[in-house]
């Protein structure tokens, strides 16, 4: 019988194998994802029975060129205007924020807490001061950042969700400025590809979703039940949907379509993800045990859930330090401790390990940009092109702040919004 050394199994190659075959099996899911949704398209919603009270929430941090848009785009809506109320946290502003959401037509509130920052107080702050000041009035909240517009018929279809039955719902996440630069074209991908194949996909299959930042809402029963906000991680967003599917509240999936603005530099594109995935460590060090627990209740969300915080590029990480330390002790061991076969096989290992995540990441963002076309607004039609091979290069840079993130002290800091722009002025991109 053959060893394993003459089938050329050396212990390198079996860790190889290993790393390649959990990245394949943990996530195949997704490609299931995939397919659904190429074939079924986009979830319908049943049509509402009953338009619902809502309340719109923005935390905002020096927002004077852009909460106007947002608020007047809330107070615009396609929907009951006596149903909806827009509220503005002006948190620790210097600017004209609070008279800019005000003569949109928001209520607005100056909160000046500069020893806790950051958007999860400040929601903390908003719903303890509604449920106080309003007591039962709205039956749900929406959540946006200030950076954001929604369009015209945005809450009709999130009522849709709501009157379904669902506690909490997200929705479409798409940007306002696209061809930026390639930072915010991937963001851009990402984010569409976050909506359409992951959550819509969850929603079809009848497992639970995942918020995002902004551009979800959740039930008033809920915010009772807390009396305010008891979220407080660097991604209070992941935090709480973690929270929901540990303990069984199945979050919802609308086709409600937002515009949210991104970074365009590295840098601040940098500080951003480092926070995120500062944030995916809490999360998942708080929560695996719960999810694990899920998973052997045969909760699938639990697992989805898992695989979402976990953080997958370490062991991407660790392969390319493994290889590469068999690659240089071998060299210089001149035959002793690897054959010149074994170090080939070793240095393509080290080339594939990338290669591959490249070519994924091209591959989603080909397939993410012909199933969104429509929804892609740019001026500079090339730049569509050009994010297709750039894309990867945007998600492979979170190798490094994965590491980083491991070791470094990440604090909340707000990031710059000044693309001041309404829903039509997106809409006009790439039609001229």
């Amino acid at each position: 019988m053959p060893t394993l050394g003459r089938l050329g199994l050396t212990p390198i190659v079996i860790f190889n194998i290993i790393v390649w075959l959990f990245f394949t099996l943990a996530y195949f899911y997704q490609l299931v994802y995939i397919l659904r949704v190429i074939r079924r398209g986009t979830v319908k919603l049943p049509v509402a029975k009953k338009n619902h009270r809502y309340g719109f929430v923005i935390a905002a941090h020096n927002e004077e060129p852009v909460i106007g848009n947002l608020v007047r785009s809330i107070l615009t809506q396609d929907y009951p205007s006596d149903l909806v109320d827009c509220f503005v946290i002006c948190d620790a502003c210097t600017d004209d924020t609070h008279g800019e959401a005000e003569r949109a037509g928001a209520i607005v509130w100056d909160r000046n807490d500069l020893a806790r920052k950051g958007k999860s107080w400040v929601l903390d702050y908003a719903f303890n001061r509604i449920l106080d000041d309003f007591g039962d009035k709205y039956e749900a909240f929406v959540i946006m950042d200030a950076d954001n517009i929604i369009a015209p018929d945005y809450l009709k279809i999130m009522n849709q969700a709501f009157d379904a039955g669902y506690l909490v719902c997200t929705s479409y996440r798409n940007s306002k400025n696209f061809d930026s630069s390639w930072i915010s074209s991937a963001y851009a991908t990402w984010f569409l590809r976050e909506a359409k194949f992951l959550n819509n996909a969850r929603m079809m299959v009848g497992t639970s979703c995942a918020i995002s930042g902004s551009g979800w809402m959740v039930s008033e029963r809920i915010i009772k039940g807390m009396h305010g906000w008891d979220f407080h991680t660097l991604t209070e967003d992941i935090q709480f949907s973690t929270f929901c599917c540990a303990n069984n509240i199945q979050i919802g999936y609308a086709p409600a379509e937002f515009f949210d603005e991104q970074p365009i530099t590295f840098k601040a594109s940098w500080t951003q993800r480092m926070r995120w995935t500062k944030g995916f460590y809490q999360v998942f060090f708080s929560y695996n045990r719960d999810l694990i627990r899920g998973i052997g209740k045969g909760q699938f969300a639990s697992y989805d859930m898992l695989m979402t915080i976990a953080p997958g590029m370490i062991l991407t990480l660790l392969s390319f330090f493994i290889n590469a330390t068999y690659l240089i002790v071998g060299s210089l061991s001149h035959g002793f401790i690897a054959t010149q076969g074994e170090l080939l096989m070793c240095a393509g290992s080290l080339v594939m390990t990338f290669a591959s995540m490249y070519v994924v990441f091209f591959i989603l963002a080909v397939i993410t940009t012909i199933s969104e076309r429509e929804h892609i607004h740019a001026k500079k039609k090339w730049r569509i092109f050009t994010n297709l091979f750039t894309f990867p290069i945007f998600m492979i840079s979170y190798v490094p702040i994965t590491v980083a993130a491991l070791f470094k002290k990440v604090e909340w800091v707000p990031t710059k919004h000044d693309i001041a722009v309404n829903f039509d002025d997106v809409m006009a991109e790439g039609s001229k």
